[in-house]
């Protein structure tokens, strides 16, 4: 399966990734400053999410496009169960 992200959803994405890489150097950075704990865990749930929901986003736009496969029947030899399970696996792996 191969993901296809274009236009916005490709947008959404990359601004996600490049919120939470800006706030893991934050994070870094408050650490090597000695910054109060309460600060960088604050600052460290705050990466986690933003990863969280470009994870979901891209699993989302996974989906869509694997139903569409099913849906015109192009699915590269893979029936629709294996496709299920991968996708179920996927999904998991963030939760």
């Amino acid at each position: 399966m191969e993901l296809e992200l274009e236009g916005e959803s490709l947008k959404a994405v990359l601004n996600r990734l490049r919120r939470a890489q800006g706030q893991i150097s934050g994070v870094i950075r408050m650490i090597e400053e000695g910054r109060d704990c309460e600060d960088v865990v604050t600052q460290l749930a705050a990466a986690s999410r933003a990863l969280d929901r470009a994870g979901f986003a891209i699993i989302a736009t996974g989906l869509q496009q694997c139903v569409a496969d099913i849906e015109s029947g192009r699915k590269n030899g893979e029936d629709t169960e294996e496709m299920r399970a991968r996708l179920e696996k996927l999904f998991l792996s963030l939760a």
